[in-house]
Formats: C-alpha cells, structure tokens, sequence
C-alpha cells in the first residue's frame, strides 16, 4: 500500500494507467481507523491487480476538496486518473470496499 502526499498525489494516482483505489482518511477519524486493515488486507490480496494508495486528508486538505472528497472515511478508484467509482462515510464498510475491489479487479 503506497503512502501517498500532496506531491505525489497527481503523478501516483491522476497520471497513472490503469486502475488504483485510493483511501482517503484523516487524523483522529474512527471509521477510517477501523477500515484501514481491511483496506490494507485487500491491497495484500489484490494488489498484483490494482494499485491500492491512501492519503491522509489532514496534511492534503486542498486536494481532498479538488478531489470532491467531503467526508471520511472516502475509498475512491481511479481509471487513468479518472474517478470512476467511490464510497463514502457510512458506505465504506469492509464489505462494500471488497465488493468494489472485485469490481475492478
């Protein structure tokens, strides 16, 4: 799983070819604590498919709001640099996230 900031946002994720899920979360957010090892968990499993990255949105807040993410915990994929699907808040649960990753994969 890529760890990913400000800088390197564009050339990871919105320059990249093919498919990659980001996970967007922040300090002090409980869900996205709660879902980060199952995220991590499916980037073991499927990572040879699909490019898993997260970004904590506290330290990119600018690009968490160009990026239309507006609440936490957010599982995003991209297909060349194009947002293509998304999960938001309550929707993000482990289950969701593995269906959306199969989706993909």
């Amino acid at each position: 799983m890529l760890e990913l900031d400000k800088t390197t946002f564009e050339a990871e994720v919105l320059q990249a070819e093919g498919y990659v899920l980001v996970d967007f979360y922040g300090d002090g957010c409980v869900p996205c604590a709660a879902l980060m090892p199952h995220v991590h968990a499916l980037a073991d499993q499927y990572g040879d498919k699909l490019k898993f990255c997260s970004i904590n949105t506290s330290k990119a807040r600018r690009l968490a709001i160009g990026q239309k993410v507006l609440g936490l915990p957010t599982i995003t994929v991209y297909k060349d640099g194009a947002k293509v699907d998304e999960l938001v808040k309550d929707d993000a649960t482990p289950e969701n996230v593995e269906a959306m990753v199969k989706k993909y994969c």
